[in-house]
């Protein structure tokens, strides 16, 4: 039965969307209907809006999981190592993640709101700077919405990995003179290399699809904010063009399982090696 409902939820849409992707289908002209074939695909692959909105995806994605993989680990060590008041420092520490996405992007949208937002009234802060009107700074208050909303997502993840790592072993480093920058590099990292390659795998998958913070903090991807996901969305909802937007919302997804494919191949690489050196 669970296999049943699964084919349903998700395998008939993605049957149905690439059925879609074969035709000429404008909801505008919907007496225009044809079988294209794979033509949709090429108009969009040879289109600069295409690459444009890639390169702009990858480098959200790119720049937010990084940062997110630097202060999880921070923070999950922070967490780890509490020796008291532990379960108000991950209740605190949780807080973003619990908050709505969309209403996270509309409390940033609003901080650098040059009329209403607070941050031009910080130290340092010009007033005259306003990143909402140009495409590097919209990229950088979209990054840091990311960043702030999910990095407690990864550092769940982490403290996970880190809870997995034996104390036994730090505390033989130590006997031996091992420094604590040596035995994180040494000891942590390489016992944690499963958890982390899981939590950048969620985090990327997750961050490659990001529609909600652009649509909010930048409506419709404007300045050139666009990602993949608005752009199927504008030529699905906006266009209501069925068949070039189903045909981007496959390109999308195969996308995301070629993301997959590379982290579990290198997941299942690291394990099978950590395996070997145990």
């Amino acid at each position: 039965p669970a296999v049943i409902v699964m084919l349903l939820v998700t395998g008939y849409p993605i049957v149905y969307a690439f059925y879609l992707s074969l035709q000429k289908y404008d909801l505008r002209f919907p007496d225009d209907k044809e079988f294209v074939g794979l033509a949709n695909y090429g108009d969009v692959l040879t289109s600069t809006t295409w690459w444009s909105d890639v390169l702009t995806t990858l480098i959200i994605t790119v720049v937010s999981v990084a940062i997110e993989l630097v202060l999880g680990m921070l923070i999950a060590l922070v967490m780890h190592r509490a020796i008291f008041g532990r379960g108000p420092v991950r209740a605190a520490i949780l807080i973003p993640y619990g908050i709505v996405t969309v209403v996270a992007a509309f409390a940033w949208r609003y901080a650098f709101d040059p009329t209403s937002g607070f941050v031009f009234g910080l130290p340092l802060v010009p007033d005259t700077w306003q990143p909402l009107n140009t495409k590097a700074g919209s990229l950088f208050v979209i990054i840091a919405a990311e960043v702030w909303k999910t990095t407690p997502f990864m550092a769940l993840l982490l403290l996970a990995g880190l809870a997995l790592v034996p104390d036994e072993l730090h505390e033989a480093a130590k006997v031996d003179g091992a420094s604590t920058l040596q035995r994180f590099f040494r000891i942590t990292l390489p016992l944690m290399r499963p958890a982390i390659l899981v939590a950048l795998l969620f985090r990327t998958l997750d961050a490659f699809r990001i529609f909600d913070n652009i649509f909010i903090i930048q409506p419709g991807g404007a300045l050139g904010t666009e990602s993949v996901s608005i752009l199927g969305y504008n030529i699905l909802i906006n266009r209501v063009n069925l068949g070039l937007g189903s045909a981007v919302s496959i390109l999308i997804f195969i996308c995301v399982i070629l993301i997959a494919v590379l982290f579990v191949k290198g997941l299942g690489t690291s394990t099978a090696q950590q395996r070997g050196e145990t």
